[in-house]
């Protein structure tokens, strides 16, 4: 009865099978590896902003350059503030403002970028406290370089002088006459009574979409192994009925065989319903 499991027919779907099972198994394993990479990294990062779990801060240079490994750990550079710039529409608790960004000349001789704190309102040079002079020592959190969209980055272009709208290299070295660091720090305590801006979280690390859609696509992939293993399952049952019907001389189509009494009597009557009948006369006779 199982004999049509050789035949080449069958030799491809169990092939499929075979293959398809152990794919759908590695790929959803390989999402759901992905979504708990993002739990991690938003556990890290949300135990990297609590100011009770700071570890202890390490030289810039051993830091960078700037991965997953090492955003949002403490660091602690030297050297003098030059450059002052603001960074409009950054919001903190709700409330619109401004960072106010500086730049610290190094001992190595490139600027990093210091966000020394954060002041309500519109952009004004005036509210702004001055830096610190002299040589100084900073010590906070490292942040990769911004982008449009990650962090509130605005894509507008065009910002009035002395305001930038994104904290990178790429866009500071047009504004500045010496090289800048592809990263930048948030001071743990605001300076000059500003407030201190927060560590963000580096883009796919959190528990946004992404992570949800890795957790789904996970669900599919599972659901494919038991959709395979299913469809095999009615394919073999129906086809071990057609055999077993086949066996008993059964007509797939409407359940009656080709032989036995009943068929031979439906036989002879339609042997008899072909019979041409005789006509009557038009006399009666």
């Amino acid at each position: 009865m199982y004999r049509f499991l050789l035949t080449p027919r069958w030799w491809g779907i169990n092939v499929f099978v075979v293959l398809a099972i152990p794919f759908c198994i590695f790929m959803g394993s390989w999402q759901l590896g992905r979504f708990e990479d993002r739990v991690q990294d938003h556990e890290t990062v949300t135990t990297r902003q609590d100011p009770s779990q700071r570890g202890a801060a390490r030289p810039l240079a051993e830091m960078l350059p700037v991965d997953k490994a090492t955003v949002g750990k403490q660091t602690t550079v030297s050297g003098r503030y030059a450059d002052q710039l603001l960074v409009p529409e950054r919001k903190l608790d709700d409330r619109e403002g401004f960072y106010v960004l500086t730049l610290l000349r190094t001992d190595a001789g490139k600027a990093l970028p210091v966000v020394r704190g954060w002041l309500p309102g519109d952009p004004d040079t005036a509210r702004v406290p001055a830096p610190p002079t002299g040589h100084v020592t900073v010590t906070g959190a490292l942040q990769a370089a911004e982008s449009v969209g990650s962090n509130g980055v605005s894509g507008r272009s065009g910002w009035p002088d002395g305001q930038t709208g994104a904290i990178s290299a790429a866009t500071l070295l047009n504004l500045v006459p010496y090289d800048v660091y592809d990263a930048w720090v948030t001071l743990n305590e605001g300076d000059s009574g500003m407030r201190a801006v927060p560590v963000s979280a580096p883009q796919g690390t959190g528990l946004d979409l992404k992570a949800f859609q890795n957790l789904g696509y996970t669900a599919e992939w599972f659901a494919f192994v038991g959709f395979v293993i299913f469809m095999w399952f009615r394919l073999l049952r129906r086809e071990v009925e057609l055999a077993r019907d086949a066996e008993l001389g059964l007509d797939p189509e409407d359940g009656t065989g080709s032989g036995g009494a009943d068929g031979g009597r439906s036989t002879e009557r339609d042997a008899a319903e072909d019979e041409p009948k005789p006509q009557a006369s038009p006399s009666g006779v």
